[in-house]
């Protein structure tokens, strides 16, 4: 039972990303509420000469103004964090229920990771308004990423520890 307990945290937290994918662009819209609750103007000056372009769409204060500027790095910021947390919970997983003690968890970890983020953005694109891109699919491997070396540091840390005991 308890092994069961540790596959539940990756796969609900999978399913927070699947229910979130879900949703058209409209309800996940944050730009209505960082204008209602905190003034940006004072960071067009230093955001102005940003420009590049993501998807076939130009990433810029010009043409989104500041609240979609934000918006913008905080949705990517979100498919790096939620996707690092996933890769942490999957190790996690891996390592309290395999039957041998493994030095390719974490790397089984990562490629289940990797792969969920492709799933992942292949349903988008059956949601309204939303399209599936594949520098989607990077970023989020790029969150695994970290999560597997935050897990590395963790277990060089707990090894430093011990080894002083």
């Amino acid at each position: 039972m308890k092994k069961i307990l540790y596959w539940l945290l990756p796969v609900v937290w999978m399913g927070v990303i699947f229910r979130s994918s879900a949703q058209p662009y409209q309800e996940q819209d944050v730009k209505p509420m960082l204008a209602r609750f905190i003034d940006l103007s004072f960071l067009e000056r230093f955001f102005a000469d940003i420009v590049f372009v993501y998807h076939q769409s130009e990433v810029s204060v010009a043409n989104l103004g500041i609240y979609g500027f934000v918006e913008f790095f905080i949705r990517k910021g979100a498919h790096v964090g939620v996707f690092m947390v996933l890769c942490i919970l999957f190790y996690i997983a891996l390592r309290n229920t395999s039957v041998h003690v493994s030095n390719w968890n974490l790397f089984f970890a990562f490629i289940l990771t990797v792969f969920y983020a492709a799933l992942d953005e292949w349903h988008q694109g059956f949601t309204p308004n939303r399209t599936p891109y594949i520098g989607d699919v990077f970023l989020d491997s790029f969150g695994a990423l970290i999560g597997v070396l935050l897990v590395l540091l963790v277990l060089k840390w707990r090894k430093k520890r011990n080894a002083g005991n």
